[in-house]
């Protein structure tokens, strides 16, 4: 009983203590950031369609709003994910953001875009796994997109293109889990030959 009332307390000072190092941004109101988005969306490319850029980007925000009451986000992202993880909170990890988003933005069925996930810091020591969605003109690869990470501030949509975003460097997301499989498996392989 006295382990289990400790516990709870350092969990409580932990989630304190991250409440205090960051906070949550504010989402800008007045229709500009989406503007520039469809603007950036259009730029991927020539045979962009207006319309869809357009939409993408409105559906981004939108969306990003939806899931902010969905996934009952009032704190900044390492708190949240600690909710998460303690069963606190029902969602809003950044694998589930960049899930929902691509899901979100595939239904759409888009004819110009295109959707692709994204993983960063798969091998960075001391560093936990980042995802996101990224979306590109049709037929590209993530690495001419643009990162769609509403995670990374808390229910704030972050995005710039994928090779001028400055905190992650992106990985294609089957990529970097078939890298995670067969290092697993290798692992299995010698823990067998060692018993």
């Amino acid at each position: 009983m006295v382990l289990k009332r400790f516990g709870t307390i350092v969990a409580a000072l932990f989630l304190a203590v991250l409440a205090g190092c960051s906070s949550v941004p504010e989402q800008a109101s007045d229709g500009s950031e989406v503007t520039r988005l469809a603007q950036e969306i259009m730029a991927l490319g020539p045979d962009v369609d207006p319309e869809e850029a357009a939409r993408a980007a409105q559906i981004a925000y939108d969306y990003t709003a939806q899931l902010v009451v969905e996934y009952e986000i009032v704190d900044p992202p390492l708190v949240h994910n600690t909710k998460v993880n303690m069963g606190l909170k029902p969602r809003g990890l950044c694998w589930h953001w960049a899930e929902d988003m691509e899901r979100r933005l595939d239904a759409e069925a888009f004819e110009t875009l295109e959707m692709h996930r994204a993983i960063a810091n798969a091998d960075v020591a001391f560093r936990i796994d980042h995802s996101t969605a990224i979306v590109s003109a049709k037929g590209d690869d993530m690495y001419a997109g643009i990162v769609l990470d509403p995670w990374r501030y808390g229910g704030t949509l972050f995005w710039d293109q994928t090779v001028e975003d400055e905190r992650y460097e992106w990985f294609p997301q089957q990529q970097v889990l078939a890298e995670k499989r067969a290092k697993r498996l290798a692992a299995e392989r010698r823990a067998k030959r060692l018993r």
